[in-house]
């Protein structure tokens, strides 16, 4: 069977980071397109947010259908038509002058980032297993946060001149089309199929995928209070200058570099369930110091034992969902992963705000995801020290060579 190597692994690995560019690169116009809509839409309030958030919901809504459309029509296809997509739609605000053109442009954008990320992950699951698939879903997180940082960078400089100069650098990933068509290569599924027949894993493990999608929908909702309500929080310690709120939002997402960087370690040591215990208590941890956090200094603390959490998530709850599913399946599944990962970004303002209502303020509302991510993460312990113990167990009952 055909192997994967360095030249396939760069094309998907850049592919991936699409989905990220996405989002942080227009972020930063987001006063300037409220200024220029406002005058013209009396509720440009509303819909110019949706223009920036909007893409998380449609990918949240249409990843299990663009993992359906792996399976059916194939990955490389569908991950060539949707870099295409991905390109054309995402330039296109930068020609409408209506408002809602704009909305609609980019809920259909954010329908090209599922059916990217989708056939991405996908692609990394059929080529690579065992470990080097663990290497490349590492290497995949990396990559989305390292080129995020780039080309948030990109988006606030461009963003200078005109709100509607970043999205021409929606056009870029039309450079990595050629290189699709030339080196990616569709797998062998039914080859695949049948070698999993013969040793009896050719049926998927619902609980663990069941987990996996669990974990990254809860996650995620813990991730994205830091990504929102630090802002808030900063501002209510005094802290007003959008220099060191960007600053201490540049640190979380260094910090997230590093827990991805720290996650092979972790993982080797802890295995998968025990690391998924200590990613949700650093999870916890940060939130519980973001707060009670006295000052500025306190809040990059919290940020940045929040964002070591972070980065080990998504790897950490995606390699056992990749290794559930079958070659028959694995569009599908890797699309649900994708949907939870989305729904739980779109839904943890809701649940925030859930929280706030029960605990009277802000601060308590996070106390309250805090104790609540403290027994998750005391589950996933529990579950790591079982599985402990039966290994040990298990080598005692073998008799003697």
């Amino acid at each position: 069977m055909r192997q994967a190597g360095t030249r396939e692994g760069a094309v998907l690995l850049l592919g991936s980071s699409l989905t990220i560019v996405g989002s942080v690169m227009v972020a930063p116009v987001l006063p300037k397109m409220m200024a220029a809509f406002m005058p013209s839409e009396p509720h440009a309030g509303l819909w110019v947010p949706l223009a920036i958030t909007g893409p998380a919901l449609a990918i949240a809504l249409f990843a299990p259908v663009a993992g359906w459309l792996a399976d059916r029509v194939g990955r490389k296809p569908m991950l060539v038509a949707a870099t295409l997509l991905y390109a054309i739609l995402g330039a296109l605000p930068a020609q409408l002058d209506a408002l809602m053109g704009v909305v609609a442009a980019r809920l259909a954008f954010g329908v090209a980032e599922a059916m990217v990320m989708t056939g991405c992950s996908t692609l990394i699951a059929d080529y690579w297993h065992g470990e080097q698939r663990l290497r490349y879903v590492n290497r995949q997180v990396v990559t989305i946060g390292l080129v995020g940082a780039l080309f948030f960078v990109a988006g606030g400089v461009l963003g200078e001149s005109s709100w509607r100069t970043p999205f021409y650098l929606y056009l870029l990933p039309l450079l990595l089309v050629p290189f699709m068509l030339r080196i990616l290569w569709e797998p062998p599924l039914a080859q695949q199929q049948a070698r999993d027949q013969a040793r009896g894993t050719d049926r998927v493990d619902r609980v663990a995928l069941v987990a996996g999608c669990a974990l990254i929908a809860v996650g995620m909702v813990l991730c994205f209070v830091v990504t929102i309500q630090t802002p808030v929080i900063l501002v209510g310690l005094g802290v007003t200058s959008s220099t060191l709120i960007g600053l201490c939002t540049g640190w979380a997402l260094l910090a997230s570099l590093l827990g991805a960087l720290l996650w092979p370690l972790a993982r080797r040591g802890l295995g998968l369930h025990g690391c998924n215990g200590l990613l949700l208590l650093l999870l916890a941890g940060g939130l519980w110091i973001l707060a009670e956090a006295p000052g500025y200094a306190s809040v990059l603390l919290a940020v940045t034992v929040h964002g070591i959490g972070a980065g080990m998530l998504v790897p950490n709850a995606m390699a056992p969902v990749m290794n559930a599913l079958t070659p028959q399946t694995r569009g599908r599944g890797m699309g649900l992963f994708t949907g939870c990962l989305y729904i739980g970004q779109f839904v943890s303002p809701l649940v925030v705000g859930l929280a706030v209502s029960l605990g009277g303020d802000l601060r308590r509302g996070i106390l309250l995801l805090v104790a609540l991510a403290v027994l998750y993460a005391v589950g996933w312990s529990g579950v790591a020290l079982r599985g402990r113990a039966g290994l040990a167990t298990s080598r005692q009952d073998q008799p003697p060579l």
